[in-house]
């Protein structure tokens, strides 16, 4: 089988695209022939060596996958030969083969093709933990989404108006934005143009978002958080600007706010069973035509570094995917 390969810390460039023997699962392991894979900004910051955790070296990059059960280890249940799952993985996903605990697959619900089954696990999980779980927002309130264009930011917006809030989108762009108000958006604001401050005072009428979800970063976080409501919740969901901002606490002090972190993947791990609820809630959404993922592009496994640069340029509006 072939198979993108990391073998030292570098741009997406370096990787290499190999061939490698067939995977075989161990005791409780399943090799799915993954059909779609999912491209995210932590695989750009794995393959340097940027992210939380890091892979021992060689490894594939890509947690994220659809595809068919091709083998089953020993002890598997409640899996077959031919199921058509959905997987998530630490690594391994940007290849003809993926190897998961069995433990870690869905199966994928009736109709659903396997672009969209890649293109929900990290982003919609990443943001339905983030709003629902560590931002409590309620129906009624209003939440901010920074970078709303991208895959998790479109995802929070379709889970805020799921839950009745309103949702106000912020992006780089007039062509981003009307993909973020085809999502649901209530109001839109383009911040390369727009004083972000002044527009939400406008948007809230100076009372200010009720939750910030915040996965850009950079120059944006300060204003955002300086715009807070009374008791808002700003949540960080990562880094996309680059710079790691240096929030000062009287902010929170002064508006009574919190900031709150949300990492996805430790959630996942540390608590299998709300996370397993959230993905079955999310389907429910997705069932009733309220979560509608965009997969906006298609690339082949050996365009896999093109991929993670257009991810790491922030050229990419929804979610892309690797088909092997």
């Amino acid at each position: 089988m072939q198979a993108i390969v990391c073998k030292e810390w570098g741009p997406p460039d370096s990787l290499e695209l190999q061939e490698l023997a067939d995977l075989v699962p161990g005791p409780g392991q399943v090799v799915v022939d993954v059909r779609a894979a999912g491209v995210n900004f932590p695989d750009v910051l794995t393959v340097q060596g940027k992210y939380q955790v890091k892979p021992p070296l060689p490894f594939t990059p890509g947690n994220e996958f659809a595809g068919v059960v091709r083998a089953l280890g020993e002890g598997v249940r409640g899996v077959k030969v031919g199921d058509s799952v959905i997987g998530f993985t630490q690594t391994g996903a940007f290849a003809q083969q993926a190897l998961a605990p069995a433990a870690s697959l869905m199966p994928m619900p009736p109709g659903m093709d396997f672009d969209t089954a890649a293109a929900i696990t990290l982003t919609y999980g990443t943001s339905h933990q983030a709003v629902v779980d560590r931002g409590q927002l309620k129906a009624g309130e209003t939440m901010l989404v920074l970078g709303a264009a991208g895959g998790v930011g479109l995802a929070a917006i379709e889970i805020g108006k799921a839950l009745g809030a309103r949702v106000i989108a912020a992006a780089s762009s007039p062509e981003k934005l009307e993909v973020c108000r085809a999502h649901g958006a209530d109001v839109l604001i383009d911040y390369t143009k727009e004083d972000l401050r002044e527009a939400l005072k406008a948007a809230t009428e100076g009372k200010g978002p009720d939750v910030i979800y915040d996965p850009v970063g950079g120059p944006y976080s300060e204003p955002a958080l300086r715009s807070i409501a009374y008791r808002g919740r700003h949540l960080v969901i990562g880094f996309a600007a680059g710079d790691i901002p240096k929030l000062p606490w009287n902010l929170m002090l002064l508006k009574s706010a919190s900031v709150v972190g949300v990492f996805w993947g430790d959630f996942a791990r540390r608590e299998p069973q709300k996370n397993l609820a959230a993905m079955r809630e999310m389907l429910g959404w997705m069932a009733e035509g309220k979560l509608k993922p965009l997969v906006s592009k298609r690339y082949a496994l050996g365009e896999t570094a093109q991929a993670l640069n257009d991810m790491a340029a922030r050229k990419v509006t929804g979610k892309v995917v690797i088909v092997p």
